[in-house]
């Protein structure tokens, strides 16, 4: 609970107290002022309220990172631990597919790109 609650519950209740006096006084400045103070405790109230949800909201957003983020860990390691396993079963076939691969990417890096011939400019 924020401390802006308890203040603005506090100034609402001196405020409900103060108009009931002025109002039975009839004392209407009082009365008015009583009424001001209620109203005031109210927004502050409000405020507190507001407040609380923020940081509510913000707390379950982090703990839904978190949970994203263990998660995603767990999903790392036993992906990991598959694939480990899988090149333990089949050494052979894993190097394979490193080596095409590897082939695949150095010939897709390497390729020189395609000369221009000042034709191709003025089609």
């Amino acid at each position: 609970m924020d401390k802006d609650r308890i203040a603005g519950a506090a100034k609402d209740v001196a405020g409900k107290a103060e108009g009931a006096f002025g109002k039975v006084t009839g004392d209407a400045e009082t009365e008015i002022s009583g009424r001001a103070r209620e109203a005031a405790g109210t927004a502050q109230n409000a405020f507190g309220q507001a407040k609380d949800a923020v940081r509510d909201l913000g707390e379950a957003a982090s703990n839904y990172a978190q949970d994203a983020l263990d998660a995603g860990g767990d999903y790392y390691r036993n992906g990991s631990r598959a694939v480990t396993a899988k090149i333990k079963e089949q050494p052979m076939t894993a190097l394979l597919a490193a080596g095409a691969i590897g082939f695949t990417l150095g010939v897709l890096l390497t390729r020189q790109p395609r000369q221009r011939n000042w034709r191709d400019y003025y089609r």
